[in-house]
């Protein structure tokens, strides 16, 4: 049981990520009909925004410090954080602390532009074009920004740690009425998951319950009526293009200090969140969301030992194992709409 409940929170942390990705693909797909497989790249540079802030909050200064004195008695020169000018050293060493939470605010903007910049540059022009020139288009477009962010930052992962109030674990198993010590789990990835849950369930809300939201449903589904009626649909689309390019760049920025950002992390995300939208259904949020927390999970059990000694590798394909027989049986996939990608 508790190896269970150990696997299922593995599970748990690794289908937030792919649920986030696949939620802002999902929503790309289904206002714009436009498959993006640059979308890894925004959880990549989504990463590298956390990064970039964390390298900014500890750009410093030299001066001489009385106080601290070398071997010959001079005066040593001290790195000062130009934060600590500003805040004081106390609030300047928490503000270094929590970089990372902190480039959620840096983020947002920064990817919600990039979004609509791309859709309006870009995208735009290939709306009508086979999905087939959608995909080299969009791949080519995550191949450019990949060697981008690896010219600027190097190839080479870039450590980014959580704060230091989250560093260590809690004890599951005390809680449940385990021995305690036996299910221990990180901070960190308790937050990513809460994280992801808040995310998503601010998605359905904000589509569900605000009037934005409902225009851009009903534009989902009829296009064309809603036209008709004298809505602008196309500055919505763009504006959720945005939204969907924020939600992959969050995804990134909380997820630095569980995976050291490097610059082909998009793509190690890109294929299995494909696979996550096409299994819960093309167009689909709520196939997204249910179909990254599902393989995420049996993801997780598929990589225990005792699993491994009799399957080795079935944790490298157990993913596309799954999509293979849910396409068969449901070829829509769980949740999937009629006529989505079947002309």
């Amino acid at each position: 049981m508790e190896a269970i409940v150990l696997q299922i929170l593995n599970g748990l942390d690794k289908g937030s990520a792919y649920a986030l990705i696949a939620l802002g693909l999902t929503l790309i797909f289904g206002t714009l009909g436009v498959v993006n497989f640059a979308h890894g790249a925004l959880f990549m540079i989504g990463a590298f925004c956390a990064v970039t802030l964390s390298r900014i909050l500890t750009l410093s200064h030299t001066i001489i410090d009385d106080t601290q004195k070398d071997f010959l008695g001079n005066p040593l020169k001290v790195e000062v954080p130009y934060v600590h000018d500003l805040f004081g050293q106390t609030t300047g060493d928490a503000i270094i602390d929590w970089a990372v939470p902190l480039s959620i605010l840096f983020a947002m903007p920064i990817m919600i532009l990039i979004g609509i910049v791309m859709e309006r540059g870009l995208i735009r022009h290939f709306y009508n074009r086979p999905h087939a020139d959608q995909i080299l288009v969009t791949f080519g477009l995550a191949i450019v920004l990949q060697e981008i962010i690896k010219y600027y930052f190097g190839a080479n992962p870039i450590p980014t740690p959580a704060p230091a109030a989250f560093k260590g674990s809690f004890d599951f198993g005390a809680m449940l009425g385990f021995e305690p010590n036996r299910i221990i789990y990180p901070y960190w990835r308790i937050i990513y998951f809460s994280f992801a849950a808040l995310v998503v369930g601010g998605v359905f809300a904000f589509l569900q319950f605000t009037t934005f939201g409902m225009v851009v449903r009903a534009g989902m589904a009829d296009r064309e009526t809603v036209q008709l009626l004298g809505i602008d649909i196309d500055r919505r689309f763009t504006l959720m293009f945005g939204l969907a390019a924020a939600v992959a760049g969050l995804a990134g920025v909380m997820y630095t200090p569980i995976n050291a950002p490097n610059y082909h992390m998009g793509m190690d995300f890109l294929v299995l969140s494909f696979v996550v939208v096409v299994v819960g259904g093309m167009g689909s949020l709520p196939g997204a969301v249910l179909a990254g927390f599902l393989l995420g999970i049996l993801e997780s059990f598929a990589s225990m030992r005792e699993v491994l000694n009799i399957l080795p590798g079935i944790n490298q394909i157990i993913i596309y194992l799954v999509a293979i027989v849910i396409l068969l049986t449901r070829p829509r996939g769980l949740m999937g709409r009629k006529g989505v990608m079947e002309d």
